[in-house]
């Protein structure tokens, strides 16, 4: 042996799940302890809820840009009648295409009137709400949303959101631009009090005096009175019958898939007209199971996870693949194209929402993939025998059943 063989580094065959050289992973200082030796400062409690970033698996390669961020350490914006925090592309940099906010409303709550310069696509997570816009041909609609339904706003019209009894509203609103902000939003109070007195009289053909009493200052969430009889309020607002439906009651949508390992329902503008920007998918993964190995091609997907836990694997070029955990509150993003896995690794079902700045969900399967490729060719790839490919999934499952 050479000097130079004595000193070179020592590589191991890489194995079946740890196949990088230089190896990644624990399995490779099992036995050289120092190398796990962490002496400055430490956070138990945030490194306890990161498994799979501590302790990656031995799959995982490199670093590519963190894909989680949180409500739950978003700064919480508090008023009397309700509160909201946001993740936006200031905060979750790789988040370009869609913004989070998630907000309260108390009962009789209000978000005041207002617009945004971007669609807005919500979910309600919690209670009751009751919403108001105006469509761009002018045709009003007031309407009720409940837990696990939806609304959308297209750009620019106006609306306003209402908290009902008796547990008042929470919601998640997603939009589809990743610098949209809930504290910057065009508000009804904001241009009153920034338009001459002598204006809003000519606009309204009044006297100067009945805006005495206006605002000053913008409302943008205020305690109100809860909302009386709805087909009241839909009367004093001039609704049509045949105006076109800003809402979507997905949770009692039949799901596009389902199996005994959970359901996928699916939101977007061939169930759900009016949301020409954003699709959506509400999933619920069993204890044990997990959305099975796939990508997107139209959109990046922004998650929000509702309840339960999991983890999630983003493959990309490089390559790269790289492993982090979710909890209920927190936000995930996969780029588009870019393979990922969602696994429900607790004792409670797994739910939460991908949305896609699109008019429609689109999904590659990995496994429907390889079913339509002729099997000598995919043998020679992966050094499979064809007569055990035979037994892989022949479609798209969605999500992977339970074993018996």
């Amino acid at each position: 042996m050479t000097p130079e063989e004595s000193t070179a580094p020592h590589h191991e065959t890489p194995v079946l799940g740890n196949p990088d050289l230089p190896q990644e992973g624990l399995p490779n200082v099992a036995d050289d302890p120092s190398s796990l030796v962490m002496t400055g400062p430490r956070n138990p409690v945030l490194e306890s809820q990161f498994p799979n970033q501590m302790n990656a698996p031995a799959t995982d390669i490199s670093t590519q840009p963190f894909f989680w961020s949180s409500f739950n350490i978003s700064p919480r914006r508090v008023q009397r009648g309700g509160w909201a925090r946001e993740v936006t592309q200031a905060d979750f940099n790789i988040s370009d295409e869609i913004s989070g906010v998630n907000m309260y409303l108390e009962p009789g709550g209000i978000r005041e009137l207002h617009w945004h310069q971007t669609a807005e696509w919500a979910i309600m997570t919690r209670g009751s709400c009751r919403i108001t816009t105006l469509s761009r041909d002018g045709r009003p609609s007031v309407d009720d949303v409940n837990e696990g339904d939806l609304w959308y706003f297209p750009p620019g019209l106006p609306h306003s959101l209402q908290g009902l009894g008796p547990s008042g509203a929470e919601f998640v609103l997603a939009f589809d631009n990743g610098a949209q902000s809930e504290s910057n939003t065009l508000l009804l109070s904001d241009w009153f009090a920034h338009t001459p007195p002598d204006v809003l009289a000519k606009n309204f053909g009044v006297a100067q005096e009945v805006f005495k009493d206006i605002p000053l200052h913008n409302l943008w969430i205020f305690p109100g009175d809860v909302p009386g009889d709805l087909e009241a309020d839909r009367a004093s607002a001039g609704v049509q019958p045949d105006t076109e439906a800003v809402i979507f009651r997905l949770s009692q949508s039949a799901p596009a898939r389902k199996n005994s390992g959970g359901s996928i329902q699916i939101a977007d503008s061939t169930n759900f007209p009016a949301s020409k920007t954003v699709a959506a998918a509400l999933t619920i993964l069993e204890p044990g199971s997990m959305r099975e190995l796939h990508w997107h091609p139209n959109a990046d997907e922004w998650q929000y996870f509702l309840k339960g836990s999991g983890r999630m694997t983003v493959f990309n070029t490089g390559p790269h693949a790289n492993t982090t955990d979710f909890h209920a509150g927190d936000v995930g993003l996969v780029k588009r194209n870019l393979g990922h896995y969602v696994e429900n690794t607790g004792d409670e079902q797994l739910i939460y929402i991908e949305t896609f700045k699109s008019d429609r969900y689109e999904e590659v399967s990995l496994a429907n993939w390889l079913a339509h490729v002729p099997p000598a060719l995919v043998s020679q790839h992966l050094n499979i025998p064809e007569d055990v490919l035979a037994t892989f999934p022949r479609e798209t499952q969605g999500i992977t059943p339970l074993r018996k």
